[in-house]
């Protein structure tokens, strides 16, 4: 078992920035021991929405930007290993689940892509990568998402309590720890997307600090029913999406019936819908005891308040509380994703999936082995 110290790399759907964590690993544990967050510029997190919308590009600009992704991740991974003093031979992988930029698990043939060359982190690092974690479980028939909860299960389940740890990035996922059941767990549909869509589209702003602006605002209920008709709410899992569905355009389509809306009541409603999506499929699910949240929308004080209320009999609260961030909860568990493969370890759970059986996940870009000595 190939213990020591990992380093995990997240960009999310939301694009807010690159997570970067250092956690040391081994079969009985997960110690984050250090983490930053590093800033993706304006240029590349606009070619990279587009894309995800389905806009045309060239093969030529698609290369650019893998390398240009590569780059800014190998970057943010040298700021961290200064920041903590580590050279390459102390660091035995690091996970990078790159950059979604489509994602399409049905269909005649199923495939996922996630940008952001290894090669250049190899490269700038000298240290070896895993990445390219979620293609395995496709080509076994599986969903290649979410990955997340086999890492939920490790660190998060109780032996009698029913727990649902919800993971709220652009996209929300459900991970159900239930005492006795195989784990499941899918992607309940948006968590921060279409909220961050409306107002940079609005303002320019990233995001909705301490939802100041929905807060404002008021829920259209015709508006927030329209949208829950959406036939992915109703599909049976395992499911998954992403940016290439609940994206701006598909937040367009949902207002043309509704020209003359105020924009705050619009970023009313979409949190609403979140919090109501997630909600429904907890109670579809046979509900919790103890709803765990984690992911930049653990943050959002209007989408915790409102799990809460839809919610009764349920303790919300945040991965915080149980010991581990919130807002580094992905980037570790892409860090313990590419200790199970460098370990030879399946990491995705087929009763999530859909998997036909568990894998090992991910390529191994390796560095050479002068860098790497552990």
């Amino acid at each position: 078992m190939k213990s020591g110290r990992y380093i995990g790399v997240m960009s999310g759907t939301s694009l807010d920035g690159v997570d970067v964590v250092l956690a040391a690993i081994d079969e009985n544990m997960v110690a984050q021991q250090a983490s930053l967050t590093w800033p993706i510029p304006v240029s590349l997190k606009e070619a990279i929405l587009s894309i995800c919308q389905g806009q045309q590009l060239t093969l030529s600009q698609l290369g650019q930007l893998d390398v240009r992704l590569g780059a800014l991740f190998g970057d943010a991974i040298l700021a961290l290993m200064q920041k903590e003093k580590l050279q390459p031979q102390d660091v035995v992988a690091i996970g990078c689940h790159g950059q979604t930029v489509w994602h399409e698990p049905t269909g005649d043939a199923p495939h996922t892509m996630q940008i952001g060359d290894n090669n250049q982190i190899v490269a700038k690092t000298g240290v070896t990568v895993v990445g390219d974690f979620r293609r395995r479980d496709i080509a076994l028939g599986g969903q290649g998402a979410p990955l997340v909860p086999a890492f939920h299960q490790a660190l998060l389940a109780h032996p009698t309590e029913r727990r649902m740890v919800l993971n709220i990035g652009g996209i929300a996922n459900l991970s159900m720890l239930i005492p006795g059941q195989p784990v499941r767990g899918y992607d309940t549909g948006p968590g921060n997307m279409l909220m961050d869509a409306w107002i940079w589209r609005q303002y320019g702003k990233p995001y909705d600090k301490d939802a100041q602006w929905a807060c404002e605002g008021k829920v259209i209920i015709p508006l927030l029913q329209s949208m829950l008709s959406d036939p992915y709410f109703a599909a049976p899992a395992p499911k998954s999406t992403g940016r290439e569905y609940f994206n701006y355009g598909w937040l367009e389509r949902q207002l043309m019936p509704f020209p003359a809306l105020s924009p705050k009541d619009v970023q009313a409603t979409l949190a609403e819908l979140t919090a109501t999506s997630i909600s429904e499929q907890v109670l579809l699910s046979g509900g919790c005891e103890r709803l765990l949240v984690c992911g930049g929308g653990s943050r959002n004080p209007l989408v915790m308040a409102r799990l809460a209320g839809l919610l009764p009999g349920t303790e919300v609260t945040t991965t915080d509380d149980a010991g581990i961030s919130g807002d580094d909860m992905e980037a570790l568990a892409f860090a313990w994703l590419a200790w199970r493969t460098i370990a030879g370890l399946p990491g995705n759970l087929p009763s999530v999936t859909g998997a036909r059986e568990a894998s090992v996940l991910g390529a191994i870009f390796p560095a050479n082995p002068r860098h790497n000595q552990s």
